[in-house]
């Protein structure tokens, strides 16, 4: 029997070891925000808080509470442009990367 590891766990394990993993991980809740995919992208920035600075630390850098940081990142949460704003700015400047848009033209 082949052992196998949970794949959250992997993403977990990766972006903590590889930072750009964990930038490419941002790029990609950018990029669901914008493409309509908000309760995807809401879930890639739970793991991606998990795997890097975890809620505790984005609670005290947002001046939110880690249970509503945690609600407004599940799948059926609502965050305001305001609190994601203050999220992706925690993780930006944690990661060290700057978020860029290019338009791609049709």
């Amino acid at each position: 029997m082949a052992l196998t590891r949970d794949f959250k766990e992997t993403v977990n394990k990766r972006a903590q070891n590889d930072p750009e993993f964990a930038a490419a991980l941002l790029d990609e809740a950018v990029a669901l925000f914008l493409n309509g995919e908000p309760e995807v992208a809401r879930l890639v920035l739970r793991d991606l808080v998990n795997a890097t600075i975890g809620f505790e630390k984005l609670a005290n850098e947002t001046s939110k509470p880690s249970k509503s940081l945690h609600r407004m990142l599940s799948a059926k949460g609502n965050p305001t442009m305001d609190n994601l704003n203050s999220i992706f700015n925690v993780l930006r400047e944690n990661l060290q990367v700057n978020i860029k848009i290019h338009a791609v033209q049709r």
